[in-house]
């Protein structure tokens, strides 16, 4: 398993780009633009970190800017915010493996999800990394609606034996799910999660 502080050092040095998320932006031409690059116009924009390998959403939320965003943290970007269904989709050799569905509370942060379930959608290989110069065997890609906005150099390894997990968050009770399988499995604010 692959896991993604390998998947940098693995990385092909002319591959580099897609760990970070501005330059993947402005390459699929979305609106976007780094720290202290004005906004087109007054509105509703994500402000996420450049560089997050280990995803999940951290530090992101949705912000309102005017103009200006030389007041955001240093390493961060903004872009223009996408509607749809959050999916995560493995590629095998370029042929998609495996599709899930993330599940989030509209007033959670970011990176709390409710649930991941297994779906059935056909999403094909996102072209840009068809320029690709090193071989990754799997790639994992991160889709709202159908815009791109993620891309790991490894597999969904939590949810390539399950149909669903549950995340069970710090400070939250989790009552027994039964019919579900309890994995103990901590990661940002994440204590584990019930598995089916």
């Amino acid at each position: 398993m692959v896991g993604d502080d390998d998947a940098w050092f693995d990385c092909h040095e002319d591959d580099l780009w897609i760990f970070d998320k501005l330059i993947l932006s402005r390459k699929l031409g979305y609106v976007c633009g780094p720290v202290d690059a004005w906004v087109p116009k007054p509105d509703n924009y994500i402000v996420r970190p450049c560089v997050n390998p280990a995803g999940m959403g951290r530090g992101a939320s949705f912000e309102y800017i005017e103009k200006e965003t030389d007041h955001l943290p240093v390493g961060y970007f903004w872009c223009e915010i996408f509607q749809g269904r959050h999916l995560s989709v493995d590629y095998y050799h370029g042929n998609q493996k495996l599709v899930t569905e993330g599940f989030r509370d509209k007033d959670n942060p970011l990176w709390k999800f409710n649930r991941w379930l297994r779906v059935d959608d056909e999403i094909n290989f996102p072209s840009i990394l068809d320029e690709l110069k090193g071989n990754y065997p799997t790639i994992n890609c991160e889709f709202i609606g159908d815009k791109l906005i993620e891309v790991h150099l490894r597999g969904n390894y939590e949810m390539g034996k399950f149909s669903e997990i549950v995340p069970v968050w710090e400070g939250e009770e989790q009552p027994t799910m039964k019919g579900y399988t309890y994995v103990e499995h901590e990661d940002f604010n994440r204590l584990g999660f019930w598995k089916k």
